[in-house]
């Protein structure tokens, strides 16, 4: 029988306690309140910027209220086993939680950096805070807190359940952790297909819609990396209900509240959730009569995912505004966005067990 991370026995010889259900559901809590924070600044950032005056904000008392409640907690969570771990702070994290606390150190550096940067150089605008070291510290401290329950639950064998619940609520989070990375990039905050685009012998390059296009479609491939990976990371131990639609929902969510929900994106983004429960249904529905050890299983779901996603965004957007490019254009991104999807899929499937002579 094979032992679990959170059977492994630390320096003193003793087993670390896993984190049980319920403590992965308080750090799941917190760490919503700390994407609330981000979110909250993320908007101010989008919206008022021209009332933000330097770092001491109620957007960033927001978000370090949610940091400092999640780091905490981590800690709290290894203080709590210190009469089997006397040295608690090596030896008693549970698994998945060792990194998590990794990131709440990293986190309050990025914070202490992105004060100084603050009362210094000023106020980030557009790029400039997507781009900011300072910020990205921040970002990358809080993708290592948020992930703790995922990395959790796949310790504790991927269970179902509340285990269950609490791994797919961290994996959305940590999507929309990362999305603050690549704001600028993401298709849920374009609605480039809803613009014309006429071809003209080559003689495109230096048109401004030429751009756009391209643009929209670098979005599209971007963002499949963004949600697909998560997606099918958790899908390479078992099709999990919900998941593809949580994680997309949450991404498209962050990216909303960002441009105070335009109706054409919301549009869009309904498309996309939908066309991800239907990616739910049909990835569980396919392991069920293929089994889990089926050929080409992951690239199938990466695949699956992709279309039926991006169909769906395709759709919203039609419904809203109407899609003007033309057929060939549209009906490629969708295949193309499916081609690296499965792509990702094969990358993450699980090597062979065994070779054939």
């Amino acid at each position: 029988m094979s032992t679990s991370l959170s059977d492994t026995p630390t320096r003193t010889g003793r087993a670390t306690a896993p984190a049980t259900p319920r403590e992965d559901l308080v750090t799941v809590l917190l760490g919503a309140c700390l994407v609330g924070g981000a979110m909250s600044d993320g908007w101010a950032h989008s919206n008022i910027l021209d009332t933000i005056e330097g770092f001491f904000t109620p957007w960033h008392a927001l978000l370090y209220f949610g940091f400092a409640a999640t780091g905490a907690w981590i800690f709290f969570l290894a203080y709590r086993r210190r009469a089997d771990h006397p040295y608690w702070w090596r030896d008693a994290w549970p698994s998945g939680y060792r990194v998590g606390a990794a990131g709440v150190l990293l986190f309050l550096f990025g914070g202490l950096a992105d004060m100084v940067w603050h009362e210094t150089l000023g106020v980030e605008v557009g790029l400039n805070a997507a781009f900011s070291p300072s910020h990205m510290l921040l970002d990358i401290g809080a993708l290592l807190m948020l992930s703790s329950p995922l990395r959790s639950w796949w310790a504790a064998g991927a269970g179902g359940g509340l285990r269950a619940g609490t791994g797919v609520a961290s994996l959305a989070l940590t999507a929309m952790g990362a999305t603050i990375l690549l704001s600028h990039s993401i298709a849920f905050t374009m609605s480039r297909p809803t613009m014309p685009y006429e071809a003209m012998d080559g003689r495109n390059l230096g048109r401004i819609e030429h751009v756009l296009a391209v643009q929209g479609v670098d979005a599209y491939l971007v963002t499949t990396l963004l949600v697909g990976i998560p997606v099918l990371m958790a899908h390479r131990r078992r099709a999990t209900p919900g998941a593809a639609a949580a994680v997309v929902g949450g991404v498209a969510l962050f990216t909303l509240v960002m441009l105070e929900f335009p109706s054409v994106l919301v549009a869009g983004a309904l498309g996309a959730l939908a066309g991800a429960a239907v990616a739910d249904l049909v990835l569980e529905r396919l392991d069920a009569t293929r089994g889990t050890a089926a050929p080409l299983r992951m690239p199938i779901a990466g695949a699956v995912f992709a279309a039926t996603v991006w169909s769906g965004h395709l759709l919203g957007l039609h419904l809203a505004e109407g899609v003007r490019w033309p057929v060939e254009m549209w009906t490629g991104l969708v295949v193309l966005c499916a081609a690296l999807g499965a792509l990702l899929g094969g990358l993450l499937a699980r090597p062979a067990t065994h070779l054939h002579s």
